[in-house]
């Protein structure tokens, strides 16, 4: 018998998927970033039907940087359709529980645990993982909804894969977007 996982009241975190990771001014656009997009939407559509919270976390550079508060790829990726009464978090480094307002509201979910998504799978995916972890979160990564960019050294898809396999090390629990639209809340 296949039993789906049930992620109670979990929610979600989409993190980083600003408009500089997709709109290719100044970076490309992440890899597979028109699945990703695709993925992302059918994961928020989800939860908001199943009632669950979400959050957007976003980044601030320093200034300059094209993800700078007031840069035209700062704002979080108008496609993704965020509403309303989905908060949106600011953070300076990789880890997004380095904001307190975030980490208060992560504990006034009330759920043991966080479903994590978004980008950079090498930078502040990780890093929020490990802040999660830190926090003595239960954590649940997306597996092919988050991505990154190529690297001199290593192409996107292998940063995204290693990184799948570290986090499954470290004992997060993998999911794929499927398998997550299809769970019962």
């Amino acid at each position: 018998m296949v039993t789906t996982p049930n992620f109670g009241s979990a929610p979600i975190v989409i993190i980083d998927l600003q408009t500089g990771m997709f709109d290719g001014l100044v970076d490309p656009p992440l890899h597979g970033s028109d699945r990703l997009v695709e993925r992302v939407l059918a994961i928020i559509d989800r939860a908001r039907r199943d009632g669950r919270k979400i959050a957007f976390i976003r980044h601030d550079g320093p200034p300059g940087d094209p993800l700078a508060p007031g840069e035209p790829g700062w704002a979080v990726w108008p496609a993704l359709g965020q509403a309303d009464d989905e908060p949106t978090f600011s953070k300076s480094v990789g880890d997004a529980f380095s904001n307190p307002d975030f980490r208060r509201w992560i504990e006034e979910q009330g759920a043991p645990e966080v479903i994590l998504l978004g980008a950079q799978t090498d930078f502040c995916v990780a890093a929020t993982v490990k802040g999660a972890l830190s926090n003595d979160l239960k954590v649940t990564v997306i597996s092919d909804a988050h991505s990154t960019l190529d690297q001199p050294d290593e192409a996107a898809a292998a940063i995204v894969n290693r990184y799948n396999a570290q986090f499954a090390e470290a004992g997060v629990n993998l999911v794929t977007t499927d398998r997550f639209i299809q769970a019962v809340a």
